[in-house]
Order: C-alpha cells, then structure tokens, then sequence
C-alpha cells in the first residue's frame, strides 16, 4: 500500500462514494481525465500536493494521476479533510494521503514534510504552505522542482512577496486569478459554501441578522450578495478605496469595522489579511455575536486577543466556542476561526470546484510541456486555458453561443475603421 497517514482506512467505501457523487458536476475534470489517460502528458512527473482533501480534491489527483503523475496529497488546512475522503484516495486509488481532519499543527507541518518525501517534480498549493516549506526548511529538495500552481488569493500573495524580494526559486503560476476560478469558485463557491458551513454549525436564521463581511474582493461580493439574498442587513468594511466604492454602488452599507462592531449579528472575514477583527472590536460587540472566517488562514481574527478578554470559554456546539467576557457578554467563535465552509461543512459545490481544477490539471500540463522556457516568476493563467476551460463548461451545460464573423473580426482588430 502506498505511504500514507489518514484517520481510518475502513471508511474508504463511504469515500469512493462521495467521490463518486462529486464526479456527477465536474465534467470538465472528467473530460481532462479521459484526454489525460490516453495522452499521459505527465507521465513521469511527481507532483506534490498540499489542498483540501475533499472529494472534489479527490477527482482532480484521480486526473492527475491518469495523465500518469504519481501525486502524493497533503491537507492545507486542519480542518478541511474528509476522512472517508483521505481513506478512499489511500485504499482505492493508491494515492499517497497524509491528512487527518482536526490534526494539530505538529501533525500538519508533518505530514506536509512526509508529502515532501515523495520528491516532487511539480508543486500544486493551497495556501502556499509547501513553497515556504521548500524554500525554508527542505531547500535540498528544490533543485529538481520544476513549477508549481497557486490556488488561493492568500497563497499568490505569499508568492509576490516572496518574488519581489528575489527569492522565489521556481516558477508559478497563480491559478487564483484565472477568470474560470475567481469569478466562480471564489464569487458563487464561497458565498454559498460559506453561509452553508455558518447555518450547520449555528442552525441561524438569516433573514433580519445584520451581517458584517469584512472585504470585498470576489469572495466578499459573493458572501454579501448570498447573505443579502437570505434576507440579512449587510453591512461591508473594506480598507480599498475603490472596493469599498463598489460594495456602496452593490446597495451595501460601508463603515469601518469600529462603527460596525456595535451593531453586527455576524461577523464574516474574506480579507486574506492579518487580524480585520482585533481586541478593540471585541469590546464593541453586543452579547451573542458570532464569528466566522472564510479566508484561508485562521489569522484573520485576533484569536489570542478574544481569549486574553474572557473570564470563561466552553464548546456549546461542534465547531461553535463561547467566550465568555468579564461583563458576562458571550460572543461565539465558529471552527476555531479557520474556513468555516470547510471546517463545518463540506466547502464549495463540487460545479464550481469543477472549473478551478480544470486550471490546476491543465496549469501543470501547461508547466511541464513549456518548462524550458519558464523564467522563475509568478504567472497568470495562459488566456488559452482559461478560455477552452470555460468553454468545455459551457459545453456541459448544453449553452451555446456566438461567434465573431469574419467582417466583426477585421474590424475588432482594425484601426481604420471609424464614423
């Protein structure tokens, strides 16, 4: 059996069959497998892989491994595996697999090295926890790493700041910004997936809540426009002038978080940034706010800063902690502040997961073929894949539509032509 370390290999038939089931809506993984498996473009290939181990997540590696790579799958955050997932991948699909939901850091950061052992060709992150891990502390494993991918707006910024301080050892492409992945994945996915992971955890009615999302990029706009579609006053604090521009001209009230602290029901982050809900906010907020991140890290909420204000804390739900504060104000933090979609529920709809894995799959194809003309810096996604990807979606849903005749070419291309 392969290396591997998951919470209990006997749940594998529970996995292969939500594996299965997330299959159902990703035709254009699908399709990539069926290409991959004839063609076998990465044959040869190691891949190192550090994601949601979800069944989503499953279905990509499947590909992946079709296309003949051998991966080896790490989780990217500690909540996020789904065990019979993890055991499936392990049992069924001899895919290497070190993840187990609710690990300890210790745990993660180990099995993030042991998916280092595999010695990998290419990287695919989620969070870029594997590049600062190469770059850190495995840097003996750098000089055969051809590329990587990125798939989170917290990981690309990683990267650019690794980049600009010239110390970036390999190139990367940040599937993050490709069309067919923020527009969906980080717009719909986590507006839904994240009002879904909040009502499992607290069983909230939304209509009436007043609803405090703190950023407004595309998760945030999806997350304001699927709260406001429940019925929620939302209200969005933002520190870009021109995102903050835009969620007024959306309907949203805007204020800085200060003002809004007093009056939020929930309280929503999708910064990607350092501490958006600090002690000072929690000193403003009414008895019962509850509070959830959705960005990749669990840094978005000044955690130590809640516990440092509490005289008591208990677990009242799964995934839901009371903080008690001297003034007997009870204020509730949801899964240990990390990506509650996936810490409490099962993350983005598998249709939407569809179109950012495509990228992934067809981002390390894209790597391996173009290597020797790669200099080492971070890439957008080649506008030729993010294109064929949409239209092979659009294909799956049976939606057509037009093309450029010849005469709308010429003069989309000319400059003569005028009044």
């Amino acid at each position: 059996m392969v290396n591997h370390d998951v919470k209990d290999l006997d749940l594998a038939p529970e996995g292969v069959k939500r594996i299965e089931w997330a299959a159902r809506e990703m035709p254009v993984v699908d399709l990539i497998r069926n290409r991959f498996s004839k063609e076998k473009p990465l044959l040869g290939i190691k891949i190192t892989a550090c994601l949601h181990v979800t069944s989503e997540t499953a279905n990509l590696v499947i590909a992946l491994k079709a296309g003949g790579a051998q991966v080896a799958l790490c989780a990217s955050n500690p909540l996020s595996t789904q065990d019979d997932v993890a055991a499936a991948l392990v049992k069924t699909y001899d895919i290497s697999t070190f993840a187990i939901k609710g690990e300890d850091n210790e745990t993660y950061y180990q099995h993030i090295l042991q998916a280092l052992e595999h010695k990998p060709h290419t990287t695919m992150d989620d969070g870029a926890d594997i590049v600062a891990m190469l770059h850190e502390e495995r840097q003996d494993l750098l000089e055969t790493v051809i590329a990587g991918t990125e798939e989170t707006t917290t990981g690309v910024i990683r990267l650019r700041s690794l980049a600009n301080e010239g110390k970036l050892k390999y190139p990367i492409i940040a599937v993050n910004e490709a069309d067919t992945k923020h527009l969906f994945d980080n717009r719909y996915g986590t507006g839904q997936s994240t009002l879904d992971g909040i009502t499992r955890a607290t069983n909230i009615l939304w209509a009436g809540k007043t609803v405090v999302v703190s950023g407004y990029g595309w998760c945030g706009k999806g997350v304001s426009m699927r709260a406001k579609g429940m019925g929620s006053n939302v209200i969005v604090t933002e520190v870009d002038p021109i995102r903050a521009l835009e969620a007024a001209m959306d309907g949203f009230r805007v204020m800085p978080m200060k003002a809004a602290a007093s009056i939020g029901d929930v309280f929503i982050t999708v910064t990607g940034g350092w501490h958006t809900l600090t002690r000072e906010h929690y000193e403003l907020m009414k008895d019962g706010a509850i509070m959830a991140n959705s960005g990749h890290f669990n840094v978005e909420l000044n955690i130590p800063g809640l516990e440092d204000l509490s005289i008591k804390r208990r677990n009242v739900r799964p995934f839901v902690e009371e903080y008690t504060l001297s003034d007997n104000r009870k204020l509730y933090l949801l899964g240990d502040g990390r990506l509650i979609n996936l810490a409490a529920a099962e993350g983005h709809p598998s249709v939407v997961m569809d179109m950012s894995f495509a990228n992934q799959a067809l981002c390390t194809e894209y790597l391996v073929s173009h290597r020797k003309n790669l200099k080492i810096e971070v890439y957008g996604v080649p506008d030729e894949i993010d294109k064929e990807i949409g239209r092979l979606k659009l294909e799956s849903m049976n939606i057509h539509i037009d093309s450029l005749t010849p005469e709308q070419r010429k003069y989309a291309s000319s400059w003569k032509e005028g009044t």
